[in-house]
């Protein structure tokens, strides 16, 4: 394959050997080899990512379905996203995802940890507050190394302790893992930030005086514009209420924090939290509109989501995972939905 590649802007060169991407083409050119040029021009990204999407489940009142799951990250797949991560599910991830080459590559957080009050009843992994810390401990360990916990819920209601969340941030790195946590309350977001949380789900009413620290703690932010602002009207609909009002209060800030969060160097990164599944080029679109650079908006819904990730880019050595589009995407985000070569672990699948 050959095209310009994102971010570098540079025209290369690329062999698929396998499920490997090899840098440059067949040695001694093609002559004499058995080759097909499955891109020639275009641009090149290495693969579009979700870092905020819940695959299985279309509602809380309806159960973990693995069918469901697997036409879900297809669906991911078709947009071109081609690595996501599930910050919470209705069922822990099964085995079966990771063997299956067709579907995209998945980073589970297990199922999300409810502590009384806080999230759907039954919907995640209920659990006490002093049984919260073990209970990141397991999820992290069973799944991909990371753990989701609901730090708040109700906007009038108190979020999880401080000192609770504190502790299980230092249990779960201590094993290695990583903790994501759900905030949109002005306590969520801050206690969040305090306990030394790997990503703020949400962030609603996060306060700007702390995105210096977040910045210097590697504290990322997945704002899920998207999922909000397709509320924002209904919600004006309503009657006013303390907690209609808190929550309107907290969108009308967001875009402006999302901004200021990227100029203080946080990691912002572009998750969905909605259906269909594979939307993520337009959570890209709400971050430009926040004021990010389209370049910025579109690395944090691929290439630096994918370095965040442990993922790599377009490198020699690197999973053969790219999307190839027949225009710069930087220039207009539209060209995203319209992709003209999906190639996952060396594979055509569009």
């Amino acid at each position: 394959m050959r095209g310009v590649v994102l971010p570098e802007r540079e025209e290369r060169v690329f062999r698929i050997d396998g499920e490997v991407l090899r840098a440059g083409g067949p040695p001694g050119g093609l002559a004499g080899h058995d080759v097909e040029m499955v891109v020639d021009g275009g641009w090149l990204l290495p693969g579009l990512v979700d870092v905020h999407t819940h695959p299985g489940a279309l509602s809380t009142d309806e159960p973990f379905d693995e069918e469901l799951l697997r036409e879900q990250l297809a669906e991911h797949r078709d947009a071109g996203v081609l690595a996501v991560r599930t910050p919470g599910t209705a069922a822990r991830m099964p085995a079966w995802v990771e063997q299956d080459p067709e579907l995209p590559r998945v980073t589970s957080a297990g199922r999300w940890l409810a502590t009384p009050g806080r999230f759907f009843p039954g919907f995640g992994r209920d659990v006490t507050e002093a049984e919260l810390v073990r209970a990141a401990v397991e999820e992290a360990t069973a799944s991909s190394g990371w753990c989701k916990v609901i730090g708040d819920w109700a906007q009038d209601q108190p979020a999880v302790p401080l000192p609770l969340l504190t502790s299980v941030v230092e249990a779960v790195h201590a094993i290695g893992g990583r903790v994501a946590v759900h905030c949109q309350t002005p306590d969520g977001s801050r206690n969040a930030v305090l306990a030394g949380a790997d990503s703020l789900e949400h962030g609603m009413h996060l306060d700007p005086a702390l995105l210096d620290r977040m910045a210097a703690q590697g504290t990322a932010f997945v704002p899920t514009l998207g999922a909000f602002g397709a509320g924002v009207d209904a919600m004006r609909a309503r009657e006013p209420s303390v907690r209609r009002d808190l929550w309107l209060a907290g969108w009308d800030s967001m875009l402006g924090t999302v901004r200021a969060a990227h100029e203080a160097g946080v990691t912002v990164l572009a998750g969905t939290d909605s259906f269909p599944c594979g939307t993520v080029a337009g959570e890209m679109s709400w971050l430009v509109r926040a004021g990010l650079p389209a370049s910025a908006a579109l690395g944090a819904a691929s290439w630096t989501a994918r370095s965040w990730l442990g993922l790599p880019g377009l490198v020699d050595g690197a999973p053969a995972d790219v999307v190839a589009y027949a225009s710069d995407p930087t220039a207009d985000p539209a060209v995203l939905d319209h992709p003209i070569r999906i190639v996952l672990r060396g594979r055509v699948v569009r």
